[in-house]
């Protein structure tokens, strides 16, 4: 059970990064918003979409 709650936790920081990194970039804060909520409600595919392909190269 301990493994479940460590991957969850590291889940939790990479997502809490990814908002952070949202909220410091570029994007018009509708695009902020919408991401933000993907993130939110789809924690792990949304944090690596939005890294894959919701980065603009200006906040790279």
């Amino acid at each position: 059970m301990g493994s479940y709650s460590l991957l969850g936790t590291v889940i939790v920081v990479l997502d809490v990064i990814a908002i952070i990194s949202i909220l410091l970039g570029s994007a018009r804060i509708g695009h902020k918003v919408l991401w933000i909520v993907v993130v939110l409600v789809f924690p792990l595919v949304g944090m690596i979409v939005y890294y894959l392909v919701g980065r603009s190269p200006r906040d790279v």
